[in-house]
């Protein structure tokens, strides 16, 4: 037996990765387990099960059908024999069942089997068992878009362990509390999470968790703006990462340095670089990788080097990498998220630039579907408005503009960003002028200049006043 240097994990000597904490071992497990910070040996992973340290950890993708089809049916066997014996059904079994139907992506039965096995523990006060279920039913119902149950999950699990005092997996839940609001673009919970993850690392001591948890806010603050916070992070974890020769973590700060150049504009080249070295580095440890992890690490260095490309009109490469990244996310993702949405309207906008419409609107579209289901209703919003200036400036639908300026305006104006309604209403305006219809473009330019006027905006709303004074002219 070997010692993960990552989460201090006992594992078998000819593991490639860490089953516990998914970290491909490519680095001397022993010397690396000298350097690092605390102990903990022994304590066994919230989220591990005899099957996972026995097999492949529980997310890989690349599984063997007929040998997890074995293994259900061996457990299914035993609860049958426990049952017409009236023996209690042990919930660890449960556990593992629900385990197995993950790893071969039924998530209705791996569901099932933990909502049985959380009933037994709950019967059992099985306190730390309890946790495991409720965050695994957490995940499995993010992974599903049913986000307000998990939400409901992970903090139930957090609830427990608090209450039985385990620092390390309630930073864990933390960072999983973190990531769903981050999912769904509510950033002051999804900061607050990480941020109470990250001061409980720091006033424990736990050097890895802090690095770790500091790389997930690090998403936050891209939305936040806040660079400099963003640098001296990732700075920190550089040095950290390269003292514990950790190439996944490695990879991780080549991709978010990345997007920092691509983001702030500093320096694309820069941004191209970091991002090639993320992939270059991916490349020479993919042995240790599954299909799916290497998914999980390559989708954002194609995206954002497909972006890189779009500014450098390099129109070919950027469609390529596009897809690419497109293609990463279906490998790791159950269904529509998030990350999809993003990627296709990039596609939309690389279509908008070669000029082809059809494909613009069809790639918005698809892209707003996801912004809604995941409730982005600003960026819904927006590319509501973008539709409807395709229609009105390129194919001269009259109708379809009005249609998606006013769906765009219903959004805005339930959001109450009275500014952008009000540069949709003063649209709207000006087209119905254009349309003959005097009536209805008063009705919206009115509206607009009232928008205007609570904003103080005196070059707008006089220029309406202007358009307003014209009409009853007329």
């Amino acid at each position: 037996m070997k010692i993960c240097p990552y989460c201090n994990q006992f594992i078998e000597d000819d593991y490639p990765y860490c089953p516990n904490c998914n970290k491909p071992l490519i680095s001397n497990l022993g010397e690396a387990a000298n350097r690092r910070i605390g102990s903990g040996f022994g304590d066994r992973e919230l989220y591990t099960s005899k099957i996972e340290e026995e097999d492949e950890y529980y997310e890989d993708t690349i599984i063997k059908d007929e040998k997890i089809e074995y293994e259900i049916q061996k457990i299914e066997e035993l609860l049958e024999r426990k049952e017409v014996l009236g023996e209690p059904i042990p919930g660890s079994l449960l556990l593992e069942k629900s385990s197995l139907y993950y790893k071969k992506r039924d998530l209705t039965s791996a569901i099932k089997n933990l909502e049985l096995a959380l009933v037994n523990f709950e019967k059992e006060d099985d306190l730390f068992n309890m946790a495991i279920c409720h965050n695994e039913i957490g995940l499995i119902q993010e992974d599903t878009g049913f986000f307000d149950q998990a939400i409901y999950h992970f903090n139930r699990c957090l609830e427990i362990l608090k209450e039985v005092n385990d620092i390390h997996k309630i930073i864990k839940v933390l960072n999983n509390l973190g990531n769903i609001y981050y999912s769904v673009k509510d950033l002051e919970q999804s900061y607050k999470f990480y941020q109470e993850a990250l001061d409980l690392c720091k006033q424990e001591k736990l050097m890895y968790e802090e690095v770790k948890t500091s790389s997930n806010l690090v998403e936050v603050l891209y939305l936040l703006k806040d660079y400099n916070r963003i640098k001296r992070i990732l700075e920190r974890n550089s040095e950290f990462f390269k003292e514990n020769e950790d190439a996944y973590g490695m990879i991780q700060v080549h991709i978010k340095f990345g997007k920092l150049h691509y983001i702030t504009g500093e320096d694309y080249d820069l941004a191209y670089e970091r991002l090639n070295n993320a992939l270059e580095i991916i490349d020479r440890v993919s042995e240790n990788l599954s299909v799916y992890m290497k998914a999980i690490l390559e989708w954002e260095c194609f995206l954002y080097l497909g972006k890189i490309y779009l500014l450098w009109d390099n129109l070919v490469d950027a469609e390529r990498y596009f897809l690419k990244s497109l293609e990463a996310v279906r490998i790791f993702e159950i269904g529509d998220n998030f990350n999809q949405g993003i990627i296709l309207e990039s596609l939309a906008e690389l279509y908008f630039i070669k000029g082809e419409k059809d494909k613009t609107i069809e790639y918005y579209i698809l892209s707003c579907e996801i912004y809604h289901k995941f409730g982005n209703n600003k960026k819904c919003a927006q590319i509501k408005f973008k539709i409807g200036k395709i229609y009105l400036d390129f194919e001269k639908d009259k109708s379809s503009a009005i249609r998606n300026f006013k769906d765009a305006l219903d959004i805005y104006e339930d959001l109450q960003y009275i500014k952008e309604a009000a540069e949709v209403l003063h649209k709207l305006g000006d087209l119905y002028i254009d349309i003959k219809m005097p009536d209805i473009a008063k009705e919206n330019l009115e509206k607009a200049r009232d928008y205007y006027e609570q904003l103080q905006d005196d070059y707008n709303s006089n220029l309406i006043k202007e358009k307003i004074r014209s009409l009853n002219d007329i």
